[in-house]
């Protein structure tokens, strides 16, 4: 007779516990990357997910056993409307040594924003010249200086919603606080468009939520093998043998719970085009669950987290890979057959 396995590998990452239902859609940026740059800019930029397609590309990573030859790849659209920032955030180091919010300069944003939508009680934190003459005086306690950006979701095309998402962006580089903080009055109320803040071939780091799955049993949630069926089961067969002395503490026990709706990030996807005509990368009859890209997009290599119209947020890369793109690579072909099956 057969020996049974009394012991399996353990099953479902513990560096991404718990397995909760994501706070917010729109996923809240907590680590920044430190960049060399003589100008300040932008280290993060909000899109709304598309769909997926390939494209054929030459191969430019060096030491590849196709370097130089055409291969097809996968590719993520994601559609970039405008944004605007509204208001200047700057932080101090408390007595513990911890960030805290030290003066914020709100403008009144231009109407086509539409951010009374996503803030009904919006108000401007007084006289912006006044406040702006506050952080230019104490520019020695200054730690970070952030903004906060209103995307423009009604001048993407696959989205019918005109409430605008509200995300603080950090601005990196720059030669010292005081540039930083010209450079983030300068574009206060402005437009800013994503080749602004990337460039084609670079790499960075997607932040977004997972599609949600709602509950799910272990087999499904974790992979767990199936009790077998030839027993007799008197409390089921899709679900593990025993739980143990485990109640009550931090188990690494497969259980059921929720599946998906998880936040999560994609680190070192590389840009393969920014463009600012949808219609170069819309298939025939559109893409599914999005219809058409009338603004600005970007094209990374593989694929990402969420549905369509899923927010994805695009932040320079905080792990930066060893191999760094002098050029944007050779696209010789991007797909646009129909992606509707059937």
């Amino acid at each position: 007779m057969a020996h049974r396995k009394t012991s399996a590998p353990r099953r479902g990452s513990l560096g991404v516990r718990p397995r909760k239902r994501a706070d917010s859609i729109i996923p809240r940026i907590k680590s920044w990357p430190e960049i060399n740059s003589s100008t300040p800019k932008l280290l993060a930029f909000l899109g709304y997910k598309v769909g997926i397609t390939h494209v054929i590309m030459v191969d430019d990573r060096p030491g590849s056993v196709t370097e130089g030859k055409e291969i097809i790849v996968p590719a993520t659209i994601i559609e970039t409307p405008p944004m605007v920032p509204i208001a200047l955030r700057t932080y101090t180091y408390n007595s513990w040594g911890s960030l805290q919010t030290f003066i914020d300069a709100w403008v009144e944003p231009p109407e086509d924003l539409e951010l009374r939508r996503a803030c009904s009680t919006y108000k401007p934190a007084g006289d912006i010249d006044k406040r702006i003459q506050m952080i230019e005086n104490n520019l020695g306690k200054i730690a970070r200086v952030s903004v906060v950006v209103g995307s423009m979701p009604k001048f993407a095309g696959g989205l019918s919603k005109k409430k605008p998402d509200l995300l603080e962006v950090k601005i990196g580089g720059g030669t010292s606080i005081e540039a930083i903080v010209d450079y983030a009055v300068s574009i206060l109320g402005k437009t800013v468009t994503v080749d602004s803040v990337f460039s084609p071939g670079q790499f960075v780091d997607v932040v977004g939520v997972t599609k949600g799955k709602g509950f799910q049993g272990v087999i499904k949630r974790f992979g767990v093998k199936e009790l077998p069926k030839w027993h007799k089961h008197r409390k089921g067969s899709r679900r593990i043998g025993s739980r143990s002395p485990t109640i009550g503490a931090m188990s690494e026990v497969p259980q059921a719970g929720q599946m998906g709706f998880h936040r999560r990030t994609d680190y070192n996807k590389r840009i393969l085009a920014i463009g600012q005509n949808g219609e170069d990368i819309t298939p025939k009859g559109g893409w599914p669950h999005y219809g058409i890209v009338r603004t600005w997009y970007v094209m990374l290599h593989g694929s990402i987290m969420g549905p369509p119209k899923r927010p994805i947020i695009l932040r320079l890369p905080i792990r930066s890979p060893k191999w760094i793109p002098q050029s944007p690579p050779t696209i010789r072909y991007i797909s646009l057959d129909s992606k509707i099956s059937g």
